[in-house]
């Protein structure tokens, strides 16, 4: 065999074993293990991809199916309007997980209160947190949006359906991730061990590897944060706007789907803002389904999510649709954000020990 014809073979086996790698398989080679833990996570994930299938063909023919696109006429529990697709893809992971017999509890931000399925809860120590249309105001329009999850095991018998153990800090969800569907759909995810994208190959029905052990920049030129809401931030936040105004090498770069924002830092580097406001100091995305996943993903690729004040992951929330500030991305640049504010925090304090001297 000639030195062209090895290089060839090997060509070839590398593109054979990329092509078999999927996400399920890929779930067991992390976890190096076929324990029993091992086959679930293996198990769960390949649910959620199923959903994100299900999703994205319902997605690719959104405007030539009836009652795909548009408003229900409802509100959700946030006093949000319903989107029809929000309402459909929150269904699809009801049915995808119902005779799963994985998890016992769903929790989605389209839901006041969890879903339970009685005949997996004896087997099914799991819960799967989600937002299943992330920036559903966006696909009227065509543009991307997503789907956001998380999976922690559950903890107690939850006998009276309170939920009580889904009111702890991020650090203990063991996988997140996300679906884009955008030109292709892709599946990001980790297990605590770095964070993986895959994207989905039509002709297979199947998310391949295509991107592995991926590293947020620590410093991006990425800024991503709706500038409309200028007047309504807080001092510290339109200070770092004027900031990144008067330096060279920032770049604006707003979708209005967090999903597609993120994707886009995780890649080339920056930072994510979704702050609160005056009047509404606690921000608008909830930490269950939106902030506490994405964060469990970003620092995972060697990045940083705070609150502006405290890291999301150490935040507990006190219901389950509490709503945190976001900043998010790469270390440097989240770091640099959180210095504006701890500037204007100092400040503060300086000023009330000028003013109880006598």
């Amino acid at each position: 065999m000639t030195d062209v014809d090895q290089s060839l073979d090997l060509d070839h086996q590398h593109l054979l074993d990329r092509d078999c790698t999927t996400l399920s398989r890929h779930v067991l080679q992390q976890l190096q293990s076929f324990s029993a833990e091992a086959q679930d996570l293996s198990a769960l994930m390949n649910r959620i991809a199923l959903a994100a299938k299900l999703i994205a063909r319902r997605l690719t023919r959104a405007g030539l199916v009836e009652d795909a696109l548009g408003f229900t006429g409802r509100t959700n529990v946030q006093g949000e309007s319903v989107k029809k697709m929000d309402v459909f893809a929150n269904q699809v992971f009801i049915s995808v997980f119902e005779q799963s017999g994985l998890v016992c509890r769903l929790a989605s931000e389209e839901m006041e209160k969890p879903y339970y399925i009685p005949e997996n809860c004896p087997i099914g120590r799991y819960t799967l947190l989600y937002d299943p249309i992330d920036g559903s105001s966006n696909v009227d329009i065509n543009l991307n949006v997503g789907s956001i999850f998380a999976v922690r095991r559950q903890e107690g018998e939850d006998l009276d359906g309170s939920a009580k153990d889904l009111l702890q800090n991020g650090r203990k969800q063991i996988a997140a991730g996300y679906v884009l569907y955008g030109p292709s759909t892709m599946l990001v995810y980790s297990i605590g061990k770095g964070v993986h994208a895959f994207t989905l190959d039509p002709s297979l029905g199947e998310f391949i590897l295509s991107s592995e052990n991926i590293r947020i920049p620590d410093h991006g030129p990425v800024y991503s944060v709706n500038e409309g809401n200028f007047w309504q931030w807080d001092d510290p936040i339109r200070d770092y706007i004027r900031y990144v105004h008067r330096h060279e090498g920032y770049t604006a770069r707003y979708s209005g789907a967090l999903v597609g924002d993120v994707h886009r830092i995780l890649f080339q580097g920056g930072v994510f803002l979704y702050p609160g406001t005056v009047k509404k100091p606690e921000g608008k995305l909830r930490l269950l389904y939106e902030s506490a996943p994405l964060a469990f993903l970003i620092e995972q690729a060697g990045g940083r999510a705070s609150t502006g004040t405290q890291d999301i992951l150490d935040v507990i929330p006190d219901k389950v649709h509490t709503r945190t500030p976001l900043v998010i991305g790469s270390k440097e640049d989240v770091t640099l954000v959180e210095s504006f504010i701890q500037e204007r925090d100092r400040e503060q304090k300086e000023r009330e020990i000028l003013t109880s001297q006598p």
